[in-house]
């Protein structure tokens, strides 16, 4: 962490003696700003820029560049919030990428996959039956219904002879709980998670109405191994790398700097 400080405040310190240093004055357009200009202009336009447009080019970054140095001799930078966002959004590009950019192995995946199971732990599957009433009527009508179709089912009715048509799988077979509660809602997922299987329940209510309920087979949640979701344990821990990565540097920064506040004000700043 040390060498990554200071390769940092090296990047810094370099930024200021060559501003400094520079002739303001002086604007070059060498081979290699030309040469990105048209690999730029390929990327867009999929050929490489006519001789009219290339110049036009140049005279754009020309411009471009006078009128940020006249910019900056005003001070027109200064308290700017754009500016000063788009400075720290570049900076913390540059924390996120310093430091050991090799692979991790899967043993370290492996241990990140075990200390964060419950981000990548797969819920349960669920497979039902559901009969539908509508929650357009009277919420006693619906109760009643229910309650004389649930009976009935517990009799050995037919489904098809009980509920209401609807719009809903009538059927659903390993369907992961969370899809189960986009289609039918939080709290109705969660009540099947715990009912007992192949019998009639309910009613239990969704954002649609209500619905009696027999559960036919249920998975439980799962945290798979990491071949099986490696890529995505990989995506994370990169991720994870980057932010410890900005956070570490942000607080060797702020070593330097004293905050002061107003001492009615009820904050305080988080130091390292």
């Amino acid at each position: 962490v040390h060498f990554l400080l200071i390769g940092l405040a090296l990047f810094v310190l370099y930024g200021r003696v060559a501003s400094e240093g520079a002739d303001s004055r002086t604007i070059e357009v060498n081979s290699a700003r030309v040469d990105e200009m048209v690999r730029q202009f390929q990327a867009v336009w999929h050929r490489p820029p006519m001789a009219s447009e290339l110049q036009g080019l140049v005279d754009s970054y020309v411009h471009d560049e006078v009128m940020y140095r006249e910019g900056l001799a005003m001070g027109l930078d200064a308290d700017d919030p754009v500016i000063k966002r788009r400075v720290r959004q570049k900076l913390d590009v540059i924390s996120e990428e310093i430091g050991n950019q090799q692979a991790p192995t899967d043993a370290e995946l492996d241990a990140y996959l075990t200390k964060n199971a419950d981000a990548f732990r797969q819920p349960p599957i669920l497979s039902f039956e559901q009969v539908f009433f509508s929650g357009d009527a009277p919420a006693a009508e619906v109760e009643r219904q229910s309650r004389e179709a649930l009976a009935k089912l517990n009799e050995g009715a037919q489904v098809a002879s009980v509920g209401q048509a609807s719009m809903l799988p009538a059927t659903v077979s390993s369907m992961p709980a969370d899809l189960v509660a986009r289609e039918f809602g939080e709290e109705f997922a969660k009540r099947l998670e715990s009912l007992p299987l192949n019998a009639w329940h309910g009613p239990i209510a969704s954002g649609m109405g209500a619905h009696l309920v027999r559960i036919t087979g249920r998975q439980p949640a799962a945290l798979p191994p990491l071949a099986d979701i490696r890529p995505k344990v990989l995506r994370e821990w990169e991720n994870d790398r980057r932010e410890r990565n900005r956070a570490e540097v942000y607080q060797g920064m702020l070593k330097n700097y004293t905050v002061v506040i107003a001492p009615d004000m009820p904050v305080t700043v988080t130091k390292p």
